[in-house]
């Protein structure tokens, strides 16, 4: 399956600037393991060390929030939008 992924700016130079990459995989992990192999380095900043999806970093599949469904095993239908969005804190 081929998946959209929208690249944030903070890590757009893992795909020379790029907004929106193409990856192929049935899963969530197929997906970011496909983005590692076109853009090195960009697996290390969407999961940490126990390869896990970072606590900083949302990634929806769809509308859906992962940590929500299957996380790294949520299925990616053919066309599916996947959305890498780093978590934004800050106050007044």
């Amino acid at each position: 399956m081929s998946a959209s992924v929208r690249v944030p700016t903070i890590l757009r130079t893992y795909t020379d600037d790029v907004a929106e990459v193409t990856a192929k995989g049935n899963t969530l992990a197929e997906v970011i393991d496909d983005l590692e192999t076109n853009h090195p380095g960009i697996r290390t900043r969407i999961l940490d060390e126990d390869g896990k999806v970072r606590r900083f970093i949302n990634v929806y599949v769809g509308d859906e929030d992962v940590r929500f469904e299957k996380g790294l095993q949520t299925e990616v239908a053919d066309g599916t939008k996947i959305s890498i969005i780093p978590a934004v804190a800050g106050g007044c």
